[in-house]
């Protein structure tokens, strides 16, 4: 019986399709002050409201010594959270689980001693095609 409750885990598994999200990052060729405007400016410009600007970057330097490390992550980074009603819905009628990834977000960062870029979390899902499409056009119209 384990033999056959095995078999059928197994099927199970290998039956759903494989996905593989994956993060998409492009230097942005300016400062990290510049590339933050940019990115602004780029996602206002399409009428979208960003919601939210996490500063992940400003908040691991402050509490590095509190965690016990010495290692600087980022000279910067930030993540712009935003939504669009449009895409959202879009990419939610064809798969309603898709609100898991609203809102959206745009990461801006710069490592220490390397170039500034621009990156988001490309969705392998077809259903996300969209919203995929939305975040690949603000990020080449920031770094074109």
């Amino acid at each position: 019986m384990t033999r056959v409750l095995c078999a059928v885990a197994l099927a199970a598994l290998t039956a759903a399709p494989a996905l593989a999200d994956e993060m998409r990052l492009t230097p942005s060729g300016m400062s990290f002050e510049d590339t933050t405007f940019a990115l602004e400016s780029a996602i206002v410009g399409r009428g979208l409201v960003i919601d939210y600007t996490s500063h992940v970057g400003e908040m691991l330097e402050r509490t590095r010594a509190d965690m016990g490390s010495e290692v600087v992550l980022f000279a910067n980074a930030d993540i712009y959270m935003f939504c669009s009603a449009a895409v959202s819905r879009q990419v939610m009628e064809a798969d309603w689980q898709n609100v898991a990834f609203c809102p959206y977000g745009i990461q801006v960062i710069e490592r220490p001693g390397e170039e500034v870029m621009v990156g988001y979390l490309h969705r392998d899902a077809e259903s996300m095609t969209p919203a995929n499409e939305l975040l690949a056009g603000i990020v080449a119209e920031v770094t074109e």
